[in-house]
């Protein structure tokens, strides 16, 4: 007989997860999918929302510092605000750099935060991480399944909230000068377009985005370490966005839930086939699987599941 809470318990589960990345893609869709802005610093974005929020609300522990106990709330717009300011300060640094240049300095950056959060003890926690980040009402709802799909209507609320707000600054004069950077930012500067600052504002609201995500995923799973922000995190990332389709928000979140799920399917079959002795090596089997996901969309659908809609000018 299916065990039918056991069932909603890991939907819900997994939906969590999922709406996390989800945002995260909206973040970097507005970065690369309206900008052309080639970021392969996703990780380390999130690793910093995900550290200022479990830092300001975590309890206040004699090992580090910060500890405020302030609301998750608090902690989730102060997320937003430090990684937008870290992404203003990189953008103002990093963005004159084009293409593959300005990949390899944003991996950089990523990989310093990781870095400085594997080895900042006093602040992070170091490789333990950060643990007891609180659980937002679980006063309400306790433990388990309530709270989880508590959390999940909180996660889908933020997604919807983040959907919109992008579309509707997409589709504005903004969202067009956007397209036309993308396009060609040279024809768009010699028509008196302030190249840079376009690129700096999407740049910025982007990692605001990736910085909510991190903070989302930090609460929900109550502990943070810096190998949870590791580069594979940026490659999924890219794989959700690419199967998904860049240039549309929808095609942003559903590439997220789809790449999410053949992952999680992928790494169930393994444990479910592969011996357990051999399951720490055959970990890699599953970033091979995607690429072979990448590799197929891209041969059967180059613009993705849900690609960009071409806008005919009239």
């Amino acid at each position: 007989m299916v065990d039918l809470t056991g069932a909603l318990s890991y939907a819900s589960f997994f939906l969590v997860f999922a709406t996390a990345y989800a945002i995260i893609s909206l973040g970097l869709n507005l970065q690369w999918g309206f900008t052309g802005l080639f970021n392969v610093g996703v990780a380390g974005f999130v690793a910093i929302g995900a550290y200022t929020s479990a830092l300001l609300t975590t309890p206040a522990a004699s090992d580090r510092l910060a500890g405020l106990g302030l609301p998750v709330a608090v902690g989730m717009l102060a997320a937003m605000a430090v990684t937008g300011l870290v992404g203003l300060l990189v953008g103002a640094l990093a963005l004159r750099l084009r293409q593959d240049y300005l990949a390899i300095t944003t991996f950089g950056i990523a990989v310093t935060i990781q870095l400085i959060a594997n080895n900042a003890t006093r602040l992070t926690g170091g490789p333990f991480g950060v643990q007891f980040i609180p659980k937002p009402m679980q006063a309400w709802f306790g433990t388990g399944l309530p709270w989880t799909l508590a959390y999940l209507v909180l996660s889908l609320s933020l997604l919807l909230l983040a959907y919109l707000a992008i579309e509707k600054l997409v589709n504005s004069p903004w969202g067009r000068v956007l397209r036309a950077i993308r396009e060609d930012e040279d024809a768009a500067s010699a028509l008196g377009t302030r190249s840079f600052a376009f690129r700096l504002h999407s740049f910025v609201i982007g990692s605001m985005l990736m910085g909510l995500g991190g903070a989302l995923y930090a609460h929900f799973v109550g502990f943070i370490a810096p190998d949870d922000f590791l580069p594979i995190l940026t490659f999924q990332l890219w794989a959700m966005l690419i199967v998904g389709g860049s240039g549309n928000n929808r095609g942003a979140i559903l590439g997220a839930y789809v790449v999410w799920g053949f992952w999680t399917a992928a790494g169930g079959l393994m444990r479910g086939w592969i011996p357990q002795a051999e399951q720490a090596r055959a970990a890699a089997l599953q970033v091979v699987l995607i690429g072979c996901l990448i590799a197929l969309m891209l041969v059967l659908r180059p613009r993705g599941m849900l690609g960009e809609t071409k806008v005919v000018a009239r």
